[in-house]
């Protein structure tokens, strides 16, 4: 949530305590490494030369990365209202619904820009009528908004299992998913981005919606720290009994923050539909509406520190199936427990070390004051 008044400089917040979590969540994933047998330097440089070594890794960390953003910009404009919001998963599953519906109506009669803007306005006006409803609860029922979210979760996956099979899924065809997108249903590569640098990505399905996520990113940061709105949103999760003793209108604000946090969760469609796939069909999501928690909780809620910290998830997701296939030993699952260990440290145990470093800076504060007051 909103820190406005923190008691520790900014680089220490935002930059070190983060580090101080990812060095702990990688000790402790070296130290499994080695009790498989392996080589955990060895692992550590396959896992970032798989991510990063190659025009075609870079592409596929950063298309990894694009999911992560959204998600991660999602669930922060709810923390940042004093908001979780575990339902990401389930809006970006309704946000696809507004996806596959723009490009299956319009992909044969219209270019891809023009379709990419119906998708786009269709995939955040799925998701954030998806979290609308638990936003409504909560707000004027007193709902709480974990449960809600995390339960709505589970009837956007079932509703979209019925969409595929019922709506979306060609008569005679047997696998529950739609037809394939034509042209106009098709995002561009960034191929030529990384081409600028001599990179080639080969077939990553690194795509457009990279940059919707960048600029996503940019207008959240307008939003919660150049705006009004923004300073109402902050208030009230900093303070909600001083907001409303200011006049802030705390459902109004619920409502608005869980509307935009459901549209950019939806706009997470438009990278596996319009992008890749170039269809609907389930399980799209992959997991990313929770990793977006982590992300979050990581980049400290502001929109530069979830880019970096996705980037890195997008890093773990790639190195870590390069990992797999160069070390047998180090299987599929044990590069879930990394993952894990990166989200726990983020995550559950995000202020273990804070603390501590606390109370190393107020006893160098003191000693500073205190040389000064001696001169």
């Amino acid at each position: 949530m909103s820190t406005p008044f923190a008691k520790l400089p900014g680089w220490v917040e935002y930059a070190l305590i983060p580090l101080v979590n990812l060095a702990v969540a990688f000790l402790v994933a070296g130290i499994v490494v080695v009790f498989v047998g392996e080589n955990p330097l060895e692992a550590a440089r396959i896992m970032v030369t798989g991510a990063f070594g190659s025009g075609e890794g870079i592409g596929f960390t950063l298309y990894y990365a694009t999911y992560f953003i959204l998600t991660g910009l999602s669930v922060a404009v709810a923390f940042h209202a004093g908001l979780f919001n575990i339902g990401a998963e389930g809006q970006a599953y309704v946000g696809g619904i507004g996806v596959a519906a723009a490009c299956l109506t319009f992909d044969h009669t219209m270019p891809w820009y023009l379709v990419f803007v119906l998708a786009s306005l269709g995939s955040m006006l799925f998701g954030a009528l998806w979290a609308l409803i638990p936003a409504w609860l909560q707000a004027y029922r007193g709902s709480h908004i974990v449960i809600t979210t995390i339960m709505f979760n589970y009837i956007a996956s079932n509703l979209m299992l019925y969409m595929l099979l019922n709506v979306f899924k060609p008569l005679g065809q047997m696998a529950a998913q739609s037809r394939t997108f034509e042209e106009g249903g098709q995002l561009p590569k960034l191929g030529g981005l990384l081409s600028i640098f001599g990179l080639d990505i080969g077939g990553a399905p690194f795509n457009f919606s990279f940059l919707v996520a960048l600029v996503a990113a940019f207008v959240v940061w307008v939003l919660i720290w150049r705006t009004r709105l923004g300073y109402e949103m902050r208030t009230m999760g900093f303070q909600p009994h001083a907001a409303r003793f200011a006049g802030m209108k705390s459902k109004r604000i619920v409502i608005i923050a869980m509307l935009i946090s459901g549209a950019l969760a939806g706009l997470m469609a438009l990278n596996p539909i319009m992008g890749d796939q170039y269809r609907i069909q389930q399980d799209f999501v992959t997991g990313a509406g929770f990793v977006g928690i982590a992300v979050a909780l990581m980049g400290r809620s502001h929109p530069l520190g979830i880019v970096l910290a996705a980037i890195l998830f997008g890093m773990l997701y790639q190195g870590g199936a390069e990992l797999s296939f160069d070390m047998p030993e180090i299987t599929r699952d044990m590069i879930v427990v990394i993952q894990g260990l990166v989200i726990l440290f983020a995550g559950a145990l995000e202020h273990m070390f804070r603390p501590a470093i606390t109370a190393f800076f107020a006893r160098a504060g003191k000693s500073r004051s205190e040389a000064a007051a001696g001169v």
